[in-house]
């Protein structure tokens, strides 16, 4: 049983935060907390809160089911432009310059493997 969370409008630009989302991406959910907590990127505290929120949502879905025993894991993670504020910059001259401030919409999803996907993954490596 899969579980949702969602970040909408985080400050900083799409590509910054595609390149901590691809780091994540199909790996256990305590190792993808582990690289996010050790990143020197700025967008990785809020992509492990949200982690750490989806990973919750799981627990209330699944009642009674143990987390340790789960194997949870990042199923879906994609990174959305949000909205685009648009602000004028003084420039020499009398002259303007455009700053694009971008935000991004973040969506995880995760998920617990089955014992027989496990066993199918290792015997296929």
């Amino acid at each position: 049983m899969e579980a949702v969370a969602r970040l909408r409008n985080y400050p900083t630009s799409p590509r910054k935060m595609r390149l901590l989302a691809d780091l994540i991406r199909g790996i256990d959910v305590e190792q993808a907390l582990n690289t996010l907590k050790f990143s020197t990127k700025d967008p990785s505290v809020p992509l492990e809160k949200l982690l750490m929120s989806a990973v919750a949502n799981w627990k209330v879905k699944n009642e009674g089911t143990d987390v340790a025993g789960a194997n949870l894991y990042v199923k879906t993670i994609f990174v959305d432009g949000g909205v685009v504020l648009k602000r004028m910059q003084p420039a020499p001259q009398g002259r303007a310059y455009r700053k694009r401030k971008r935000s991004n919409h973040i969506t995880l999803i995760v998920d617990s493997r089955n014992p027989e996907t496990v066993i199918a993954e290792t015997t296929e490596a």
